[in-house]
């Protein structure tokens, strides 16, 4: 079992609307929204990365965390945009907040790797190997984005996420996470072609665009419908469902197949782009004061390499 006992999040003050790109690459802001649903992007400073946004989504979870930060055994950043592939936000991390006794590490699978660290925190759990972990996720995709591509360089956004959790419930206002899945799906489609970040050979790019967007349609919904029928519920059952802020008219087309009203679909897109590992967990994050007890959230992830992963989180 895993319990999210507090919550953090940094976003980069900065805004970069549409009308930046049209001197780019010619695209106009009605293009754009039509297309994408994004009106502007977050955007960090070139003096930030992902440790020191890690940094600050931590310290901002810190006023809830109901136990020593120092408590925590296992820290696990997950990104697909590193600043330091050998000093890693996790251990600068541990470092900055002074936690001792802790396994601390990175992993990547795209934008699913949120998903992936929650799930491996799962399994150090039930193997006795951890009882308090914290999470941090994110990316700057500043970094690498490609402005000048007319496919996919109006698409990114820079941001990141801090979850805390615990083994075991801690408090009466933690949340129970039901069930968390992810699967690598390399042969699926174009696979590792969708999408593709080559840091010395263009940065980000989506070649394949229109396989992207007929999978993610897909399969989100279809591992949110496999985890609900895990535990004897529908879509009818849920409270929200946040999918991967990758495209607007993906939420849309998912919302109107699985018959969930808009409003039950959280989204931050428009305001922020597609923030990469970050995006699923950062809108729970952003929407906390929406839930009520007992409320049904199921988060679900599509990204490149293929990969997904959805969870299940009772409030």
């Amino acid at each position: 079992m895993i319990y999210i006992n507090a919550i953090g999040y940094y976003i980069p003050e900065e805004r970069i609307n549409n009308d930046y790109f049209k001197q780019l690459t010619g695209l106009t802001d009605e293009w754009i929204v039509q297309r994408t649903g994004i009106k502007t992007r977050s955007r960090a400073k070139a003096d930030e990365n992902i440790n020191t946004m890690s940094v600050e989504a931590v310290r901002n979870a810190l006023p809830s965390l109901p136990y020593d930060i120092k408590d925590v055994d296992l820290i696990i950043s997950s990104t697909y945009s590193p600043y330091d592939t050998v000093g890693t936000a996790a251990h600068v991390v541990q470092r900055e907040f002074e936690i001792p006794d802790c396994k601390a590490f990175l992993i990547s699978s795209a934008c699913s790797s949120f998903s992936n660290a929650l799930e491996i925190v799962e399994v150090y759990f039930a193997a006795g190997k951890a009882r308090r972990a914290l999470i941090i996720g994110g990316d700057k995709n500043s970094a690498y984005c490609n402005e000048n591509d007319p496919k996919a360089g109006h698409l990114w956004g820079d941001a990141a996420v801090a979850f805390f959790l615990s083994k075991e419930r801690v408090s009466e206002a933690d949340y129970e996470v039901l069930e968390v899945f992810t699967e690598a799906l390399g042969c699926t489609g174009k696979g590792p072609d969708g999408i593709q970040l080559r840091p010395l050979d263009g940065g980000i790019a989506m070649p394949e665009g229109k396989d992207v967007f007929v999978r993610a349609c897909t399969i989100m919904p279809d591992n949110a419908r496999k985890l609900l029928e895990h535990h004897g519920y529908t879509f009818d059952d849920l409270a929200y469902f946040i999918g991967h802020q990758a495209n607007m008219r993906i939420l849309k087309n998912i919302s109107s197949n699985i018959g969930l009203p808009e409003e039950k679909v959280l989204s931050n897109i428009e305001d922020l782009g597609n923030t990469g590992s970050a995006s699923c967990a950062l809108v729970f994050a952003q929407n906390i004061d929406k839930f009520h007890k007992g409320d049904l959230v199921c988060i679900s992830v599509f990204g490149g390499g293929y990969s997904a992963g959805a969870a299940l989180v009772r409030i």
